[in-house]
């Protein structure tokens, strides 16, 4: 095993733009930003109850509290987040827990950076 190869892992992550313009041209760019860091703060929140209930091997609050981080990174335009968060729920729904530790850590990844990319535009 002299040959080992580091992987670097480098998710790509989507942010509806349109869905973000339509935010800001609804609500004002103040309110926009107060909503969006409201959003943030909730999506947070939702990552760390998934990774939590997942720490404990809980499948049915992983599911419930994934469904919510996609309903809420919907709402603000990340696409990808969504995404993501529905593969966990579907994994821990099956109960495949090799799909669901590797989903997980991609929720985590995908997490942190999307909540700064959107916070960035």
């Amino acid at each position: 095993m002299k040959n080992i190869a580091r992987l670097r892992v480098d998710d790509v992550v989507n942010i509806d733009q349109q869905r973000v313009t339509e935010i800001v041209n609804e609500l004002g760019r103040h309110a926009a930003e107060n909503l969006i860091q409201a959003a943030l703060e909730q999506l947070a929140l939702a990552l760390q109850q998934v990774l939590s209930a997942a720490a404990q091997d809980d499948l049915a609050q992983i599911a419930y509290h994934v469904d919510r981080l996609s309903r809420l990174a919907r709402q603000v335009g990340l696409v990808t987040l969504a995404g993501v968060a529905v593969d966990v729920g579907r994994c821990a729904e099956n109960l495949d827990r090799q799909g669901l530790r590797a989903t997980l850590a991609r929720l985590e990844r995908i997490g942190a950076r999307s909540l700064t990319e959107i916070w960035d535009h």
